[in-house]
């Protein structure tokens, strides 16, 4: 599978593929034409309150793929979802934060290459 990330304040490219923004919340500032999203799945992003417990907060990313992990596997649909778009083609997912190296659309896609949360360290 080919899974990709972006940040959503890039411009889409033809090369993204289908692009699927996997936050809770709309990006700021964006319309629904910036965003080029063939779909959001916003019932794939972490809970209200993972989110707010991560902080974005590097320290705490380890912890919070294992708790990401852990709520995945609890919503399968939208997971499998993503899954079979990805088997149809390269699945970009569109992220808003700021940090390009520990957001959950990075943690999402280790999830969907059945990466466990070690797997990065």
């Amino acid at each position: 599978m080919d899974i990709r990330t972006k940040r959503v304040y890039e411009p889409a490219d033809p090369q993204d593929g289908f692009r699927v923004l996997v936050d809770r919340v709309w990006p700021r500032g964006l319309t629904k034409g910036q965003v080029a999203a063939g779909l959001w799945l916003k019932e794939v992003a972490p809970s209200t309150s993972l989110r707010q417990w991560f902080g974005h907060d590097r320290a705490k990313w380890e912890e919070f793929r294992s708790r990401y992990f852990l709520e995945l596997g609890v919503e399968s649909g939208p997971v499998e979802r993503l899954r079979e778009l990805a088997r149809e083609g390269r699945l970009t997912l569109l992220y808003s934060a700021r940090d390009v190296d520990c957001n959950q659309a990075v943690a999402l896609r280790d999830y969907l290459l059945g990466l466990s949360p070690a797997a990065r360290r």
